[in-house]
């Protein structure tokens, strides 16, 4: 794909000698890659992720990669993240929101394949049941991110999506660890990498939407929403990104206008 200097640079040299303008190829837009578990996979019903209406919102092309009950570790070890990193061109984008599935702990004998070693850094723990090195939360989003800048993608870490913070009726805002953890992660890897506090951003759209009316895109448990639920998931992530709620991102220039509020 080739860079704006680039095209404008071949420009100059086709117009340099004879003085007429020739006309270049549009440059090629980006694609979106998503990474993720059910809160953002193709669902139904009441099992239905945001991450297939983000399409909705943006003008580029979005592939959805996010499989249910994943977390950081065990979409590593299924080999997933580097499917995307092949699939991968320069400028493409990545999104990576896990956290829903990466808590427990993998030392004992039931361990369940997906809980992440504590901690942010690089401990290590073993699997209770298989003997498996286990890396961090941050580590394997860290790997991942870096493995994709590389190829010359931007990446957005984005923070998990909340449960149904009204559900018993009261607003309980409490924050998970992972959230933190995903910010530390983009700002772990640096250039090229970008965070997005989906947490808070549909936090605050529950919020102003009151405890009926977010308890009724609720209608299985507290962490799956329904289509409608999923697609205001989908509009609080974008409003985040318009609005550089925690700085800049590669994904707001091809932000659909008007940009949905919902917060």
């Amino acid at each position: 794909m080739l860079s704006w200097s680039t095209v404008i640079a071949a420009g100059l040299a086709v117009t340099g000698t004879q003085g007429t303008p020739v006309e270049l190829a549009e440059r090629a837009t980006p694609t979106v890659y998503l990474a993720g578990d059910s809160t953002m996979a193709k669902g139904s019903g009441a099992y239905t992720g945001w991450g297939d209406y983000l399409s909705k919102y943006v003008t580029v092309p979005v592939v959805n990669k996010a499989i249910g009950g994943r977390s950081a570790r065990s979409y590593t070890n299924e080999g997933r993240f580097a499917e995307i990193e092949r699939l991968l061109k320069r400028d493409d984008i990545v999104v990576i929101e896990f956290g829903h599935n990466d808590g427990g702990s993998p030392n004992s004998a039931s361990d369940n394949g997906r809980s992440d070693c504590p901690g942010t850094g690089n401990e290590v723990c073993k699997s209770g049941k298989t003997g498996e090195t286990v890396y961090t939360f941050n580590r394997y989003v860290e790997t991942a991110a870096r493995m994709f800048v590389a190829k010359g993608a931007r990446v957005i870490v984005s923070s998990q999506t909340p449960n149904n913070l009204f559900e018993g009726g009261t607003f309980n805002p409490g924050v998970p660890r992972f959230v933190g953890y995903a910010a530390l992660a983009a700002k772990n890897v640096g250039n090229g990498a970008s965070f997005v506090d989906h947490f808070r951003a549909v936090a605050n759209m529950f919020l102003k939407l009151g405890s009926a009316r977010t308890n009724a895109l609720y209608p299985s448990d507290h962490t799956h929403t329904n289509a409608a639920g999923a697609d205001q998931v989908a509009q609080a992530f974008v409003q985040a990104v318009s609005r550089d709620l925690n700085g800049t991102t590669p994904l707001k220039p091809y932000l659909r206008s008007p940009v949905p509020v919902v917060f």
